[in-house]
């Protein structure tokens, strides 16, 4: 009995001594590892400031401004950017509390909340519209809410494989983050703030490049911000909470008439691992695709001047891969080059 005892108080303090080394650790990697630094700047917007890139000069073509979608950022648009703003200028964000951007700390964030900051941004830049929405995924009803508010400023929008505001009701899928990915990230916002994320993945996992094309620069400063700080993953869960209202605004939206619409639509939309746990669920995947498609179409004629682009891409590599970006940028050029030959 006395040995039992013995071990388990071994145990005990072995267990106590690991839980420290382990806080110690994350410690040290919130105080000494180098902090991620904005690549573009931060703007003050009513007490709040939100990370904005402005890049290229304002030329005969609209200014396009670019809405990521909802687990994006700033960076994950770095192909599109980098081909658009040779020829115009380009503004691309984070919204409130997203990556580099502050949170206002509002809990009673209504779904034109984000399009009023942006306004109140491109005024606080003395930017001047027109201007051309860009929207990838969630990004698209974020335009969508945009473009209702301010409709005289807006003269195109581009949908990039955009969200549709009845996808929950008609997919498999019916929320962005389902409950037990919501606990997963609860539990990494903490593990990031102790800085315990951060020491497992520089140290134990070390994770290979995994940017679908994206430059390796990029790619890290993404994993540095998210093992830095737990906001990461609490946006996550705030955008979960917000997606729905979101999507239900974006639904009660103007027509669109005879607004210029280009709209690109992926392929590939589910990876196999997805397919596999669908049919086990009893679930067809190519019915679930054929759905896509057919919201896909819908917001295509939402204006009487749409025009629908399939691409041989998945939902991130549409515009994460440079290739496939690129024939986004050439498709977006043409569609300014017209606009701005109406006007």
């Amino acid at each position: 009995m006395k040995l039992i005892l013995k071990t388990l108080k071994f145990i005990g303090k072995l267990i106590v001594g690991i839980l420290i080394l382990v806080l110690f650790s994350g410690i040290c990697y919130k105080l000494f590892s180098p902090k991620p630094v904005p690549p573009g700047k931060l703007v003050n917007v009513n007490g709040t400031n939100i990370h904005v890139r402005a890049e290229g000069e304002k030329k005969a073509l609209p200014t396009i401004i670019m809405e990521a979608g909802a687990h994006s950022n700033t960076d994950m648009l770095h192909w599109v950017a980098e081909g658009l703003k040779h020829n115009t200028r380009v503004i691309r964000y984070d919204r409130d509390g997203k990556w580099f951007s502050e949170s206002s700390n509002n809990d009673n964030i209504s779904p034109e909340f984000y399009a009023q900051q942006l306004h109140a941004l491109l005024e606080k830049m003395g930017e001047k519209p027109p201007y051309i929405l860009v929207g990838h995924s969630m990004g698209g009803p974020y335009s969508r809410i945009f473009r209702d508010l301010y409709p005289n400023e807006v003269e195109g929008i581009v949908f990039i494989d955009s969200s549709h505001p009845e996808q929950w009701k008609r997919l498999a899928q019916k929320e962005l983050v389902p409950n037990e990915q919501a606990k997963l990230f609860k539990i990494g916002s903490i593990l990031s703030d102790l800085g315990i994320w951060g020491v497992y993945n520089k140290i134990i996992s070390k994770p290979t490049y995994q940017g679908d094309g994206l430059p390796q620069e990029v790619y890290r400063r993404s994993q540095s911000l998210t093992f830095n700080s737990g906001d990461v993953f609490r946006m996550f869960l705030r955008e979960n909470k917000l997606t729905n209202d979101v999507l239900a605004r974006a639904g009660k939206s103007k027509d669109l008439d005879a607004l210029p619409l280009l709209v690109f639509t992926a392929t590939e939309q589910y990876k196999e691992s997805q397919k596999n746990r669908y049919r086990k669920e009893g679930i067809d995947p190519e019915k679930e695709v054929k759905l896509w498609f057919d919201m896909q179409k819908e917001l295509k004629e939402l204006s009487s001047n749409g025009k629908q682009i399939v691409m041989n891409a998945s939902h991130s590599s549409i515009i994460t891969n440079k290739a496939n970006a690129d024939a986004v940028n050439k498709e977006i050029l043409l569609f300014a080059e017209n606009i701005g030959k109406k006007n």
